[in-house]
Parts: structure tokens; sequence; C-alpha cells
């Protein structure tokens, strides 16, 4: 059974047939899934899918993307998401400089008081970097009480010593497969396997042969076989060992 540690079931992509893919992924091994919310009404909608479906937990949070458009007032709204018994983190939070769809200094801003409710809140972060890396692991240690996980992690093995060091998690998606993921590779090989968790970024990131299309939680698997070889490991046992280190990081029974 696998854990999908970050998928967006929110997103348009899936209005067509939402419902027919999450009955369905039971059928395909997927026994958990985490929905990171990416402004107020997304982190809104990823609770009402938790509320619906026993295997789908909620993060609330502002993505780098949307932090110029966060209010103060929105920040109290995400305390209050945050107490439903279903949402086990404040997420997706971070820095993105590739598309600087925000001002950086916004994007700062929203992260910091977004790590702010973390701690406050004793909840774990997910976070999204992008070709931010510096600016992100600086505010990431003005928080020393805050665990969190790298989504997507990009980072180099240098800085991925450095966040395992602090007690963080890193997680893989399809990505991992694609022919330019040289770093990730290394970083898989050096990392301990009780920091590791898989995700799909759902609906984005599909692994190959499906690069390109629509992504959902049935083909992770097959970012699990490209852990698996690198690891030297069988595909149950990876699929065994990323559940429970997913289970434990969100704190899921």
């Amino acid at each position: 059974m696998f854990f999908d540690t970050h998928a967006h079931y929110d997103d348009p992509a899936f209005d067509n047939d939402r419902a027919e893919v999450l009955a369905g992924l039971k059928d395909h091994q997927i026994s958990l899934v985490m929905n990171p919310g990416s402004n107020v009404a997304s982190s809104h909608a990823a609770i009402q899918l938790a509320e619906t479906y026993d295997f789908i937990y909620a993060a609330v949070g502002v993505h780098p993307h949307e932090a110029k458009d966060i209010a103060d007032h929105d920040l109290n709204t995400l305390e209050t998401l945050a107490a439903h018994t279903k949402v086990k983190a404040i997420g997706e939070i971070g820095l993105d400089y590739y598309y600087d769809h925000s001002p950086r200094d916004i994007q700062q801003l929203r992260f910091r008081q977004q790590m702010a409710l973390a701690e406050q809140l004793r909840l774990p972060v997910i976070i999204h970097d992008r070709e931010a890396h510096g600016d992100c692991f600086q505010i990431v240690r003005e928080f020393p009480q805050v665990i969190g996980v790298y989504h997507c992690y990009s980072g180099s093995l240098e800085m991925a010593k450095q966040l395992l060091d602090l007690g963080w998690y890193l997680s893989f998606n399809g990505a991992i497969t694609f022919k330019n993921a040289r770093k990730s590779l290394e970083v898989i090989s050096y990392m301990p396997m009780d920091r590791l968790m898989l995700e799909t970024d759902a609906p984005y990131l599909s692994p190959v042969p499906f690069r390109g299309k629509r992504n959902d939680s049935r083909r992770i698997p097959l970012v699990a076989e490209a852990v698996s070889a690198i690891r030297h490991m069988s595909l149950e046992e990876v699929a065994r060992v990323t559940t429970e280190n997913g289970k434990h990081f969100f704190r899921i029974p």
C-alpha cells in the first residue's frame, strides 16, 4: 500500500472525473493521500475532500504563487482551518523564484508568517522551493522548532544533508524518472530511508512514460520503482517504509 503525500485533487484538472479517480485509488494500492492547499479557497476544498474520503488528509496554506493575494486576515482563517481534525500540516508554503508570480519580498513575508503559524500550532510544514534554495533554507533555519518536508526536492546533496541534520524530510515524485534527475538520485542514494516520502504532485509531474499527461496517485508505484532501483530494495519494502514515514510525519494513526 502506498501513501501519496502530496496531491492536489481540488485542482480543476480533476473537475470532470474527480469522484471516479478517487473511488478507484484503493484498488490500485493507494491507502492514503495528503492534499495540500494552495490558497484559502483551495485549503477549504482540501478539507472538504478529507471530510468526504476517509483516506484523504489535508494541509492548509498559501503557495508562493498566491502570496501577493493573501491578506492579513487570511492568516487568521488558516489558523481556524488548521483546527480541523483532518488537517495535519501547514502547506503548501515556501518560495518560487522560477516563475516569480509574486514579488520576492512578499513571498518571503508570507512564508515567514506561515512558518510562525506552524510553530504556534505545533504543526509540520510542506515546503515548495523552486530556484530559491538559499533564501528558503535561511527562513527554515529561523524556525528551529518547526519540522517539515521539502516536497519535490530539487536541491543539492549538501543542502539535503543540512536539512536531514535538522530533522527534516524529503519527498520525491515523477521528476526522479526524468533524464535530468541526477541530483535527486544522488540525494536518494545518500539519505536515510526513514526520512524519505513519496508523492505525485498530481495533476503535475507524471513519471516516465506518462510525462506531460495528467498525473494522479495511481502512478506513484512508478516513483517507488525508481527508488527501489536506487536503494536496491524491493518495491514492497519501499512502499511499506515510505508509507510509515508519511504516517509518522503527519501524525496519522
